[in-house]
């Protein structure tokens, strides 16, 4: 019997295709006065001595994200200086392929202005972004993400989280900008009560909205992460420790996860406004709670180049699910990728980016810790603020 017409598409997954930066310009930023870039839909490595401008490409491409970029310099932080005066004004410019098509993207800013975004020349919202270019990046100050402050491990996860659910960032600005004004308030000591429990109502259902989509996140990147043998990188079991995901987690359903946490944080003001703090437990307080399965230990008591490995094991694992679950996969920041990665796992590394079809953008200060990728990936040195393919200009 034949095939009803169709059958294939509504079975058949969608190809994955990637998330592809083909040109990249830019003006006035960081080190470069200009730039004029083009590259295929492959890794690039970006390779050379330390502060020829390797991370500043990466913190460009950061742009192209909402947010403040990789080094969280913001828009006034990262116009070229000369001579101390910094430039008049920023321009990242990207020609970027998705699955929706090809699309051109520039971000910038004039000194003392506010960071502007523009899709095919037309004014964009910064949101919009992600929609478009999932990415996600590593630095090396998130090498002992596991044993520093707790903010920092929540920051990592809600990264993550934006680059599947983009409506994520907009729930946890809006959450952080009601926590914000009830503490004001608080802080007075003569605010009406109405108007706080009207910032409470308005923090619940951010909240809860929040740490839904991180629940949600966490279960598809555990379920990844369960799905595949440990190879050059550990397996580990992720858990969040907080209120509003223990009631979601308990099957309390969102409305009563809301009363919950409003009630909490009434009950709390007291406290709160004397302390100056709101330490009544939201998604603010959440942990991201992380063990390296084989040695059944925290990730936090892990060694550096265990922490490093974890963090990658996340990070590839949640290009996986994207790439699954979107048909689209992302772009891939690691700066300084292969810190404290032995052989073996600079060889994992390039295996699993390979297979994920990210195009991955990595820096290091040696090509030989990229050789893993072969004829797979674009080489280009670094060299005072100068691209040369595939080493060429070394000696220049």
């Amino acid at each position: 019997m034949s095939k009803p017409a169709g059958t294939d598409e509504m079975t058949s997954p969608p190809p994955v295709v990637p998330a592809a930066v083909r040109r990249l310009r830019l003006t006035d930023f960081r080190c470069y006065a200009t730039l004029d870039l083009e590259v295929d839909a492959r890794p690039v490595v970006l390779f050379g001595e330390n502060g020829s401008g390797k991370t500043n490409l990466l913190e460009a491409l950061s742009f192209l994200a909402p947010g403040r970029g990789m080094r969280s310099a913001g828009a006034d932080g990262v116009a070229r200086k000369q001579d101390g005066i910094a430039a008049d004004a920023w321009a990242v410019f990207a020609e970027i392929d998705t699955h929706d098509g090809h699309f051109r993207i520039g971000v910038g800013a004039r000194a003392g202005g506010r960071r502007e975004t523009r899709i095919d020349g037309d004014p964009a919202q910064q949101a919009e972004l992600s929609r478009l270019v999932p990415m996600i990046w590593l630095t090396p100050a998130q090498d002992r993400l596991f044993a520093g402050p707790r903010a920092d491990r929540l920051k990592f996860l809600d990264r993550l989280v934006y680059a599947a659910d983009p409506a994520h960032a907009e729930a946890a600005t809006a959450y952080e900008k009601a926590r914000v004004r009830r503490q004001r308030l608080l802080d007075d000591g003569r605010s009406d009560p109405a108007w706080v429990t009207a910032l409470e109502t308005e923090m619940a259902g951010h909240g809860v909205a929040v740490a839904a989509a991180r629940l949600e996140a966490l279960i598809r990147l555990q379920a990844e992460i369960d799905a595949r043998p440990e190879g050059a990188f550990p397996q580990a079991d992720l858990a969040l420790d907080g209120a509003v995901e223990a009631d979601l987690a308990a099957g309390a359903p969102a409305s009563e996860a809301e009363d919950n946490f409003a009630l909490a944080l009434r009950e709390g003001r007291g406290r709160d406004g004397a302390v100056g703090r709101t330490l009544t437990r939201g998604p603010h307080r959440t942990e991201l709670v992380t063990r390296h399965r084989d040695k059944d230990q925290p990730a936090g008591d892990c060694s550096t180049g265990e922490q490093k490995a974890l963090i990658l094991t996340l990070a590839l694992a949640q290009a996986r699910v994207l790439a699954a679950r979107n048909a689209i996969a992302p772009l891939l920041l690691f700066d300084e990728a292969c810190a404290h990665l032995d052989a073996s796992r600079r060889e994992g590394l390039a295996r699993e980016i390979l297979a994920t079809g990210s195009q991955a953008w990595l820096t290091g200060v040696e090509r030989v810790l990229f050789e893993p990728f072969a004829g797979q990936a674009q080489f280009l040195r670094v060299r005072e603020a100068g691209l040369f393919p595939d080493g060429a200009g070394a000696t220049a």
